[in-house]
C-alpha cells in the first residue's frame, strides 16, 4: 500500500487473468472494474487495472474560535459543524477548512 496524508493506493493482486476483472480493498470487499463508490471511513475510491484509490473528502475545519467553539463530525454525512460550546444550537463562523 502506497499512501500519502490524504489519499492512498492499494495495488491489485492475483492472478493475470483476474487484473482486468475486480479489486478487492483491504477489507477482503471486492468491486467491479472502473467503479467508485464511498467507504464507510469518508474515503471516496475508485478500481482501475493498477489497484484501488481512496481519497479522503471530509473537510476539516481550523479556523474557529477553540475557546468558544467545538467542531461536530457527523459520520452519515462526512462533514463537521462547528457549534459554540456554550449553546450547541447556535453555529460558529469558520475562515479555514483543510482536507
Amino acid at each position: 500500500m502506497l499512501c500519502n496524508a490524504q489519499c492512498y493506493f492499494i495495488p491489485i493482486e492475483g492472478s493475470p487473468d483476474n487484473l482486468l476483472k475486480e479489486c478487492k480493498d483491504l477489507g477482503g470487499v471486492t468491486y467491479a472494474m472502473n467503479s467508485k463508490w464511498k467507504n464507510d471511513r469518508c474515503e471516496e475510491c475508485s478500481c482501475n487495472p493498477t489497484g484501488i484509490h481512496c481519497c479522503n473528502i471530509v473537510a476539516i475545519p481550523v479556523g474557529f474560535s477553540k475557546m468558544k467553539c467545538k467542531k461536530l463530525f457527523n459520520e452519515k454525512t462526512c462533514t463537521y459543524t462547528v457549534v459554540e460550546k456554550k449553546n450547541p444550537k447556535k453555529t460558529c463562523p469558520v475562515q479555514q477548512w483543510v482536507m
